[in-house]
């Protein structure tokens, strides 16, 4: 079995940042060995040059917190010829299709501002949406206090539903931790749906852990912290695709 490795950019108050825990008052500008900046564009040319990439995760953390958006900066780097999955705060149609004219390819509907599950069908009839099960140590997040009372997989059901046939896990609270993944609930949504496409989110730290995803059965990781320190080295992530060797 293959997975890929999917690259993802924090964007915040104008510049990419290192996310650590979800905490993200404390975000600051990323150091990477991939750029000498923290200009988005630069660390998104970067995960081309550098890595091989064909496509990148960007999380607009000051569209999430509705608080203004990168949008300019999300299309520049779309013209750079990435993919781009944008997560952007998406809870209704018309924020989606904000998303597709700021060059999103695919856009991200997050349970953490999904206000109810009842809109993920009218959401996913208009674009071709990636629903992201927000996750902190192991608990849904939700926009609203009925989706966080829900199990995970109920929304994913919803969304299976309505024709959303990519799922992302995201554990927040693992995401820049070193202290790598945690799956149980990823399991359970790919015995549930094994025709589905589970990309994970969250701690991956280096090879040996996007090789356990891939036996495990996943499709794909994202990945942050282990591109920008190095731990995962362009010659793994360059062919975005590891073998799963026993």
């Amino acid at each position: 079995m293959k997975i890929r490795i999917i690259p993802v950019l924090d964007l915040k108050d104008g510049v990419a940042v290192h996310a650590v825990r979800g905490h993200r008052e404390a975000y600051a500008p990323v150091r990477s060995v991939l750029a000498e900046s923290a200009d988005p564009v630069a660390v998104a040319r970067g995960f081309m040059r550098g890595l091989g990439c064909r496509e990148c995760y960007v999380a607009d953390l000051d569209a999430i917190a509705r608080r203004g958006d990168h949008g300019p900066t999300v299309r520049a780097i779309a013209q750079l010829g990435l993919a781009v999955w944008l997560d952007a705060g998406t809870a209704t149609v018309s924020d989606a299709e904000r998303a597709i004219g700021h060059g999103a390819a695919r856009v991200i509907i997050g349970t953490e501002t999904l206000r109810d599950p009842r809109d993920l069908p009218g959401i996913a009839t208009a674009v071709s949406g990636v629903l992201s099960l927000d996750l902190r140590d192991g608990r849904l997040l939700g926009g609203a206090p009925a989706v966080e009372r829900l199990d995970p997989l109920e929304v994913a059901l919803v969304g299976w539903e309505a024709g959303i046939r990519t799922f992302i896990v995201l554990d927040l609270a693992r995401v820049g931790s070193g202290q790598g993944m945690e799956t149980s609930v990823a399991l359970r949504l790919r015995q549930t749906f094994p025709e589905a496409e589970i990309i994970i989110g969250g701690g991956v730290r280096d090879a040996d852990d996007l090789r356990l995803l891939a036996r495990q059965g996943f499709d794909g990781a994202l990945v942050a912290t282990a591109l920008h320190t190095g731990a995962i080295t362009p010659d793994t992530a360059r062919i975005l695709s590891l073998r799963a060797d026993p």
